[in-house]
Formats: C-alpha cells, structure tokens, sequence
C-alpha cells in the first residue's frame, strides 16, 4: 500500500501567491472600470445638499431669466361674450287656402321673392263656375228688387189719391225691404265666391328666401295640408338669439335705459372669425329660473347673407369703452389662495409679488382697478419658478427661457451618458 504524503511548503507559498495576484487583479480592475467621476458625483451632491437655486433658497442662489411687460394707459371694451341662434324674423310655410289640383308652380328652389309674388296656379274651374252662379243669383234677386220699387211708388202715388189701403202700401214696402236684404246676401255670396276663386292662385305673403319644393304640379292639394308647398325665410334683416347670466343684466340695462345703442358682433363656431355686427335690439322681460339666464335678441341687417338661419354663433356685447384704463397682458395674471397676484419687478433684479383686482378682459389684456400703476412692469414668462424675492435677469430677446433653472437660454437639456461616460455640460 502507497502511504498520502502531505504538501511540502513550496506548494503552500505558490498557491497563496496566485491567490494574492487574483485578488489584487481584481481590485485594479474595478478602480479602473468602475471608479465614480468626480465632477458628476460632486455635482450630485452638491444638488442634494443645496442645489435648489432660487426656489429652495438654499445653496448658491442663481438668477432666473424671464421676460418682462409694463403696465400701459389704454381704453378698454367691455364685452360679454355668449352663445347665440341665427333666427329668420319670419317663417311662413306657404299653404293652400282651397282644395284643387295644383297646375303650375312659379318658383324655383332657393330664389328669393317679394311679398304678393305668384307662387303656384291651382285648378281655377270649379271656382268659376261657383262665381258664375252666385252672380246670376244676384241679377236674378236685382229684377225682383227694381220690379218692388217701382211697384212701391205706384202704390205710394194711390195712397196719396185714397185710391188704396194703408196695408197694401206698407206689405209692398215691406216687400222691398226683404228684396234689399236678399240683394246684400247675393253681393255677399258674390265676394266670397271671388275670394276664393283669387286663392287659387298662392302668392308670397312674405318677402324672403325659397326653401325647398314640398309638392309637384299635378298633386292635389288642400288647405288642411301640415307640409304646405314651401317655406319662405326672411333673413334680411335677421336676428341672433343669446342668453347672458341674470349677474351681467344690470349692467347692460344701465346702458339701455340711458338710451344707448349696443353693438353685437358675430363670431364663427370656433371665435376666431367675425361674421356680421349688428346691434342689440330688445331683452326679454323675464328671467329663466331655470338657468337663471335671461334672453336678449340682436338685428343684423344681413345683406351678405353670411347669416343663415339656425346657425351656431358665438356673440359678443360691446356693452361699453372704458378710457385711461391700466392695462397688463393676461399672461402676467397669476391665481392664488388670496386672489389674483402678479410678480412685480424691483430694483436690483428682484421681485415681490404684488395682489390685484381685475376689471375687464379686452383680447390679450385685462384692466387693473386697484394694485398697479401705470410704468409698473410685471413678468409675463417664467413666473413658474418665482417666489418673493427671487433675483431675476429680464431678457429682452427672442431666446428661449429654459424650464429648469440653471440652464443656459436657448440651450437643450444634457441627456444621459452613453457607454459609461458624462453627459456634456450646458454650454
């Protein structure tokens, strides 16, 4: 049997030394590998101490560029916008008075008529064979009445001679009388059987726009009809229909009664694009409760006809211009706890927020009653990194202020680093 001898010391030092070399190889290659920038660990931990620039107040404070505006002197509109409905001043469906067949139509789809314009024939036969009998039921009862009155004076000559009785004299008075009566009767029957014999030809009762044809010729028609033959619109003038909030009534009432005339102007469906003005010309007399809104009613004379309607419009109330008016853009109007505030600009590029009241809104400015006065300038870009007291840099170009604070103007944001090295610094 072999006897195991154990490891000389020889062998123990050889494998302690490879040891020793791996594990140094090993140390060396992490710290050339994997050792952390200094720059980019320095930067991070400055911004974890104290980096909050201008809004934390701590650290080394940087100024924040924004773009400024003054406060000017300007009149200003006041306008109350609302939603409204193009409405025809009058809409008639042209109907048939009478029963017949309808002969002729006279108009075409569209065309604009005037009031007493022959619209459609309908068969005028029957109606002047009823015209014809009644008129010779007129001559006929004419006879009788002229044969009485003579008749009449005869008798009226005997009675003056004692010739004949009282009662003879008067049964033909009578007589005539009832012919007379008969007479009116007839004339009646005369009228009534032309009246009807002219509503056999339909004309345009009022002046305006053609719709579209309900009924051919050849149809028969009848005054019991709910379609009619046609609708006829007038849209010139026209009026706009729109509601404002029972709170906006006072002040245009004020107006009213002081016998102003209001101006309304038309927008498109999006409100960027005027269509028509015209001027407000009544309010209704009541409040909805409903809504708690109340209906006013605007003329435009229309003579475009780019009103048509039940069109959507947005309107507008010129209620009225105020003069020597402080003015800001809406841009530097900021919203908080307290009410409505701006940042005010100091001297030495700082600062302070400043609490307003707002009068009214005019396009891309508004009026400030109370807070500002006219040379104040306000920032109007990059209030969202502001605070009181924060030192700021106005720039007055067309650079782009950067949305983080510290940035370069105009300059992109630093990506991240690609293939284990550091992003690029801002310039």
């Amino acid at each position: 049997m072999s006897e195991s001898r154990p490891a000389t010391p020889r062998r123990k030092y050889r494998l302690v030394a490879v040891i020793l070399l791996l594990l140094a190889a090993t140390i060396v290659a992490w710290w050339v590998f994997y050792k952390p920038d200094s720059q980019t660990a320095s930067s991070s931990a400055s911004s974890r101490a104290g980096g909050r620039g201008p809004r934390g107040g701590m650290g080394t404070s940087l100024a924040t560029p924004v773009r400024a505006a003054s406060a000017t002197t300007q009149k200003i509109d006041v306008v109350l916008p609302a939603l409204g409905t193009v409405t025809a001043y009058n809409t008639v469906t042209v109907r048939s008075r009478v029963d017949g067949e309808l002969m002729q139509v006279n108009f075409d789809e569209g065309q604009r008529v005037k009031a007493g314009d022959v619209l459609a024939q309908i068969d005028p036969r029957s109606f002047e064979v009823a015209l014809a009998q009644a008129q010779g039921q007129q001559q006929q009862n004419q006879a009788l009445l002229a044969n009485a009155r003579r008749d009449l004076q005869r008798y009226q000559t005997l009675f003056k001679q004692d010739s004949i009785a009282r009662q003879q004299l008067d049964t033909q008075a009578a007589l005539v009388r009832q012919y007379e009566g008969t007479q009116k009767v007839d004339q009646a029957a005369v009228d009534d059987a032309k009246l009807q014999l002219s509503y056999t030809k339909i004309t345009a009762p009022i002046g305006g726009r053609l719709g579209l044809r309900k009924v051919d010729p050849g149809n028969l028609v009848s005054s019991g009809d709910v379609d009619g033959l046609v609708v006829i619109t007038q849209t010139e003038p026209i009026a706009v229909m729109f509601s404002l909030p029972e709170t906006q009534l006072p002040e245009v009432l004020e107006q009213v009664r002081a016998g102003k005339t209001l101006q309304v102007q038309a927008y498109d469906r999006a409100g960027t694009k005027m269509i028509a003005t015209g001027q407000l010309e009544t309010i209704d007399n009541q409040i909805d409760i409903t809504t708690g809104t109340v209906k006013l009613k605007a003329r435009f004379d229309n003579t475009d006809e780019k009103l048509f309607p039940n069109q959507f419009v947005n309107v507008r109330l010129l209620v009225e211009t105020r003069e020597n008016v402080t003015a800001i853009p809406t841009a530097a109007i900021q919203q908080g706890t307290a009410g409505p505030f701006v940042f005010l600009l100091r001297d030495g590029n700082t600062v302070d927020v400043r609490q307003v009241q707002l009068g009214p809104i005019n396009g891309d400015r508004v009026a400030v009653n109370d807070g500002l006065v006219p040379g104040d300038r306000v920032v109007i870009e990059g209030t969202d990194r502001l605070r009181s007291g924060a030192k700021v840099v106005v720039v007055t170009d067309n650079a782009t202020i950067p949305s983080t604070p510290g940035e370069s103007l105009g300059a992109k944001r630093p990506g991240r680093a690609a293939q284990g090295q550091p992003a690029a610094k801002a310039p």
